[in-house]
C-alpha cells in the first residue's frame, strides 16, 4: 500500500506541469497573433513563391490574406501592408516603431562605420539623421535653395535639346538621356560639375558606366539578405564588385572634394554650392563622399525611371499625348522653356502623378523596420522585422481608383489628392519620418524634363510601329523599371526648324 501511494505521489508530480502546459496553451493569449500568410517551408520559407516580379506575387498574398500578412524570407519576417488603412497605421500611427531601416547587405552602409554616415539606409532615425535631414532639407529641398537651382536645371534642358536635335530621325533611349541629364543637374547643383556627358564621343563615360553597375548589381538577390548569418562569408562575391564599385565613385567625390579644400577650383561666378556647405560644416571626406553618391545614385534612378514611363504611357495614349501638347502650346513660349511655367501646366502634371500611381519607382518604398515589438491592426510585429508597404497594389486597388489599370490623367485633375504622405492611397514618395526627402526636387526636375521633350520635338516609334505595340512590361529589380528601354525616334518641331535656319 505504501508503495503504491508512492507511485501515486510522483504520477502526479510528473503530471502537473503537463497539465499547467496545456491550460496555458488553452488558455486565451492576451498577445494578438503574428499577421497571417501563405505556408512557410522549412529553411526556404517563401522564397520560391516570390518569383521575378514580387510586386505582383505579394499583392495576390495580399487578396488571400489580408491587408497585413506576414511570410519568411529565408529566416527573415516580413510583414506587408497592402492598402490605404494599413499604410497609414505603418507609417503614421506606428511611425516612431516601425521607422527603423532595413539595411540590405549590399549597401555599403551595411557597415556601422559607414552607416552613421547614411541619410536613407542609417538604421535609426537618430539626432545625427536629423543633422543630415535638416541639412539636405535647408540647402537643396528648401523653396529658397530650388528657386535658386533653377538656371542650373534650365542650362541641363538646353543641352539635352540641344543633343537631341543632333539625334533627328535616329533611335534614341529616352532613359539613358534622362539618367545624364538628372545626373548633371544633381551634380551641377552639388559639386557644380557635370559628371557625366550626353556625348560619349567626348567623354570616357566612366560615372555612367559606375552608375549602371551599381544599380545592376544592387539589384541581384542576395543570399546574404536572405540567410544573414551567410553575410559575412559572401557568397556570390556581390558585396566584393559592388564596394569596389563605390570605392571608385568615392575616389571621384574626394578628388572634387580636395581640389575645393585646397581653392583650386575658386570660380567666382559658380556661387556656394552644397559641397561648400559640407565642407564649412566641418564634415569629413568619407562623409561627403557617402552623402553625394546615395543623393546622386537615388535622385537620378527614380527620376529618371519616372521620364521614361511617363514618355511611354503618352506615347500608349496619343489622346493625352494631344491634350499635353496643345497644354504646352497654350501656356508656353515657342523655341524657349523656362521652369516656372510649368508648374501651371495642370495636365502634364496629372500625367506625372498618374505614371507615378501606375509605376512607382519603388513599389514597395524603403523598407522599413521594426524598432520594437508592436502591434498592426490587430497583430504582432516583432522586433526586428522587415515592414514593407505594398504601394504598387494601393496604386491600382479598385477601393481607391476607378478603372484602376488605365491610364487616366483626368481622375487627378479636379482632385487635392497629392504625393507629400498625407493622402495614404497616393504615396509614391513614402510618408511620415521616412518620406524621400528630394520630393520636392523630383516635383520640379521630372515635369520640366517631359514638358521639354514634347515642346521641342514630335516622337514616333521606330519602324513605323503603332502605339498599341509598346511593350509596357515590367522590370523589378532596385526600382521598377521598363523591360525594354524605351526607343523613340525625334523629329524637330517646325517651329524650332524655323528658329535654326
Amino acid at each position: 500500500m505504501a508503495i503504491e501511494e508512492g507511485n501515486l505521489f510522483f504520477l502526479i508530480l510528473l503530471l502537473v506541469p503537463l497539465l499547467c502546459l496545456i491550460l496555458k496553451h488553452l488558455k486565451p493569449s492576451s498577445t494578438p497573433p503574428l499577421p497571417p500568410g501563405p505556408f512557410q517551408w522549412p529553411v526556404l520559407g517563401n522564397i520560391l513563391q516570390l518569383g521575378n516580379k514580387p510586386h505582383i506575387s505579394l499583392t495576390h498574398f495580399a487578396r488571400i490574406y489580408g491587408s497585413v500578412f506576414s511570410l519568411k524570407l529565408g529566416t527573415q519576417l516580413v510583414v506587408v501592408g497592402s492598402t490605404r488603412e494599413a499604410a497609414m497605421e505603418i507609417l503614421k500611427t506606428r511611425d516612431r516603431t516601425l521607422s527603423g531601416r532595413y539595411v540590405p547587405h549590399l549597401a555599403p552602409t551595411k557597415s556601422p562605420q559607414l552607416n552613421k554616415l547614411s541619410l536613407g539606409w542609417i538604421v535609426e532615425c537618430n539626432d545625427k539623421w536629423k543633422y543630415l535631414r535638416t541639412i539636405c532639407r535647408t540647402e537643396l529641398f528648401s523653396s529658397k535653395a530650388l528657386e535658386s537651382q533653377k538656371s542650373k536645371r534650365e542650362k541641363k534642358i538646353l543641352e539635352m535639346v540641344a543633343f537631341i536635335k543632333k539625334m533627328e530621325g535616329k533611335e534614341l533611349e529616352v532613359r539613358k538621356v534622362a539618367v545624364i541629364t538628372v545626373f548633371n543637374m544633381l551634380s551641377s547643383i552639388m559639386v557644380s560639375e557635370d559628371l557625366m556627358s550626353l556625348d560619349q564621343e567626348n567623354a570616357d563615360g566612366e560615372m555612367t558606366s559606375l552608375l549602371h553597375s551599381i544599380l545592376e548589381l544592387a539589384s541581384t538577390p542576395n543570399i546574404s539578405d536572405l540567410y544573414p548569418i551567410l553575410g559575412r562569408f559572401d557568397l556570390q562575391g556581390l558585396q566584393k564588385k559592388i564596394m569596389e564599385l563605390h570605392e571608385r565613385c568615392f575616389e571621384i567625390c574626394e578628388a572634387i572634394t580636395e581640389e575645393r579644400r585646397q581653392g583650386k577650383r575658386m570660380d567666382a561666378s559658380r556661387g556656394s554650392d552644397f559641397l561648400d556647405t559640407l565642407i564649412n560644416n566641418g564634415s569629413s571626406n568619407q562623409q561627403i563622399n557617402v552623402l553625394l553618391l546615395e543623393l546622386l545614385s537615388a535622385g537620378t534612378d527614380t527620376s529618371s525611371n519616372t521620364i521614361e514611363w511617363t514618355m511611354a504611357e503618352l506615347m500608349k495614349n496619343p489622346k493625352c499625348m494631344k491634350k499635353v501638347q496643345e497644354e504646352i502650346t497654350r501656356n508656353l513660349i515657342p523655341d524657349i522653356l523656362k521652369e516656372s511655367p510649368i508648374s501651371n501646366l495642370t495636365y502634364l502634371q496629372a500625367c506625372v502623378k498618374e505614371t507615378l500611381r501606375l509605376h512607382p519607382p519603388g513599389p514597395f518604398l524603403l523598407p522599413h523596420r521594426a524598432t520594437d515589438t508592436c502591434q498592426v491592426m490587430n497583430y504582432t510585429i516583432p522586433k526586428n522585422s522587415q515592414v514593407l508597404v505594398n504601394f504598387w497594389a494601393i496604386g491600382r486597388d479598385p477601393k481607391y481608383w476607378k478603372d484602376p489599370l488605365i491610364f487616366k490623367p483626368e481622375r487627378f485633375l479636379n482632385s487635392n489628392l497629392d504625393y507629400k504622405g498625407n493622402d495614404f492611397e497616393f504615396i509614391p514618395f513614402g510618408s511620415g519620418r521616412r518620406i524621400c526627402p528630394g520630393l520636392p526636387m523630383a516635383a520640379k526636375q521630372v515635369p520640366l524634363i517631359v514638358a521639354s521633350l514634347i515642346h521641342f520635338f514630335d516622337w514616333s516609334l521606330p519602324g513605323g510601329k503603332d502605339s498599341i505595340d509598346l511593350d509596357m512590361t515590367e522590370k523589378y529589380g532596385l526600382t521598377l523599371r521598363m523591360e525594354k528601354p524605351l526607343l523613340l525616334i525625334p523629329k524637330i518641331k517646325l517651329r524650332n526648324k524655323r528658329e535654326m535656319a
